[in-house]
């Protein structure tokens, strides 16, 4: 694959000095202090309690749920749009939570729990996503009734086929296939080729982020950047691969050094094609779940490479993303700053974004065991746990979106597989590491 243009020729230099180097100036110091606790609690609970609440939230709440409600024992597949008591809205499916789920069951089984149930949910709801596989260029069918039949085309943007790639890469990894890491590869080339092109999405359609007044042509767009980041690393992991690591390269080279404005040290959600800044100040748009993602999802691929000035850079624009979004009234992370420069906040909170974080903070913890990052986890677990847990209000899972102090709201449409789960799991293990090193924080580089 030939290397894109836009890239600067020492950028990418083994991704050693270059960008933990040139960002040196906004990575705060990470100072190992030896140890992931503070006189051997964290959010003011043990590491052995705080794996005790991770595991309940998993498998007591979220797994029980799901099976009983959203997973298709039938047909394969997730049917999503249920009410808070498990109520079927509607029997839909998309190519989005097909591939979300696949991912979300397939991590479970590789990482968490081997039980061979989940292998054969997996397997049945992998015949049924690929039976509608598209040829050549086109994109997944965005919607099929229970049975698979396709009931709405594709949609303008890669979202559904990277995140079916997503899933079927670990999937691979579940089934011992390197068949299904094949399709994945596939799809994340071809959604490489249609993000590339500079017409993409259709001339005339504002980028999704919905501000009035701006239609950048062929918009780079962080979400864009950030799942084929995750797709690309997730494959890094089950073999190596120069296509797939050029596109790694090329996410973390956007997202760290051209989304990023110095100027107010956050991340602009859309850039132009060429990757230079929107002339325009309605573009000064901030998706703070975006921001999140992408940082940690950064910090882990850092990890990966034992590449500790990468890791110190992604983890320094965490700790001020966290700064900015916090709420200094009702607590929790806002989610997204439609204008810098005027201050217009849209207040609501989002469920996935303070997983999303908690997910980075820990990490951070893990590996450095630094003050701020044991603060601010302090600060965010409970908070996260006094709002979010639908338990206290007589329902299993938690509150995915809700206004500025997480209201409670009797009836939902959708039940979340993606972020919850994955912020269960990955803070399981990363709990369990901790323990594992009895405190002591695991270094890098």
């Amino acid at each position: 694959m030939k290397r894109r243009s836009f890239l600067g020729a020492s950028t990418l230099a083994a991704m050693g000095g270059g960008i933990g180097a040139m960002n040196a100036h906004d990575a705060h110091s990470l100072q190992n202090s030896g140890s992931v606790t503070d006189n051997g609690k964290l959010a003011g609970y043990s590491l052995e309690e705080l794996l005790n609440l991770y595991h309940a939230d998993l498998f007591d709440d979220f797994l029980p749920f799901h099976d009983k409600y959203v997973i298709d024992h039938d047909y394969g597949g997730y049917m999503l749009n249920v009410d808070r008591d498990g109520a079927r809205i509607s029997e839909t499916k998309t190519a989005t939570y097909l591939g979300r789920g696949i991912w979300t069951y397939s991590f479970l089984y590789n990482n968490v729990d081997r039980n061979p149930k989940h292998l054969e949910e997996l397997k049945r709801t992998v015949a049924f996503t690929l039976k509608n596989k598209p040829e050549g260029s086109a994109l997944w069918p965005d919607e099929f009734s229970r049975d698979g039949k396709p009931t709405k085309g594709p949609t303008n943007r890669v979202y559904g086929d990277l995140f079916i790639a997503n899933g079927l890469s670990e999937f691979a990894k579940a089934a011992g296939d390197d068949r299904y890491w094949n399709i994945s590869k596939e799809l994340l080339m071809k959604c490489m080729k249609i993000y590339d092109s500079p017409d993409y999405p259709p001339a005339g359609t504002d980028f999704f982020t919905g501000v009035e007044g701006i239609s950048v042509p062929g918009p780079r767009i962080q979400g864009h950047w950030m799942c084929l980041l995750d797709q690309a690393t997730s494959m890094l992991e089950y073999k190596s691969d120069p296509d797939v690591l050029e596109i790694a390269d090329l996410s973390i080279d956007a997202i760290l050094n051209h989304h990023y404005n110095p100027e107010y040290r956050l991340n602009d959600e859309v850039v132009n094609h060429d990757l230079s800044r929107v002339d325009n100040k309605l573009a000064h748009y901030v998706d703070f779940g975006h921001n999140t993602e992408t940082a940690w999802m950064i910090m882990y691929e850092a990890d990966r490479r034992r590449n500790k000035k990468l890791f110190d850079t992604a983890a320094g624009r965490l700790r001020h993303f966290y700064d900015v979004a916090w709420d200094d009234v009702y607590g929790g992370l806002f989610h997204t700053l439609k204008n810098v420069d005027d201050n217009v906040w849209e207040t609501f909170k989002a469920q996935y974004l303070q997983a999303e974080m908690l997910v980075g903070l820990l990490f951070v913890i893990e590996h450095t065991g630094a003050q701020w990052a044991k603060d601010y986890f302090s600060q965010l677990y409970p908070y996260v746990r006094a709002k979010f847990p639908l338990k206290q209000y007589g329902f299993p899972l938690w509150i995915d979106y809700a206004d500025r102090r997480v209201t409670f709201e009797r009836h939902a449409n959708r039940a979340e597989n993606f972020h919850h789960p994955r912020h269960l799991m990955r803070n399981l293990l990363s709990i369990e590491r901790m323990i594992k090193r009895r405190g002591k924080v695991s270094g890098i580089g």
